[in-house]
């Protein structure tokens, strides 16, 4: 099997998998890193939302040799040190989790909106795509406004 060399989390990694393997197994099984989370395998409910070089990816649908050189952020990243990332913070002071299994992916989406769109509108908001099976859409909508203010405010 073909070395594949990355960095994950600003640690550089070598895994020995097939080119065609999904990134999220490659994360879960080979580094451990928990984060992403398994839902549909088909990119569609987004549970594995990581980023890639700053941008949103889809972990497993992402073969493993398209990251090759290339800097992995998954929840485990976007801490500096003990502080939080604001829109970390911002699920915790809004209550978001419910169950907290799309949470991860749910945090890095918001994440690359507001990169993209640092005063998101409630349309802005509404393009990402992560399922809550629990439904706190509410809440998440408010973390992410949270979170936006706070950004605007560093």
């Amino acid at each position: 099997m073909p070395e594949q060399k990355f960095y994950v989390n600003g640690a550089s990694v070598s895994v020995d998998l097939p080119d065609d393997m999904p990134l999220l197994w490659a994360l879960r099984d080979e580094l451990g890193v928990r984060g992403p989370k398994y839902g549909c395998g088909i990119g569609v409910c987004h549970a594995c939302t990581s980023h890639l070089d700053g941008q949103e990816i889809l972990a497993c649908v992402t073969p493993v040799s398209e990251v090759v050189d290339k800097e992995v952020t998954t929840i485990e990243g976007l801490a500096d040190g003990d502080v939080l990332h604001p829109v970390q913070q911002a699920w915790i002071d809004e209550d978001v989790s419910q169950c907290g299994y799309c949470q991860p992916g749910q945090i890095m989406a918001a994440v690359a909106l507001l990169k993209r769109t640092p005063d998101p509108t409630d349309e802005d908001i509404d393009t990402i795509e992560n399922v809550c099976r629990c439904g706190t859409y509410p809440r998440i909508r408010r973390a992410i406004k949270a979170a936006a203010k706070a950004m605007s405010e560093r």
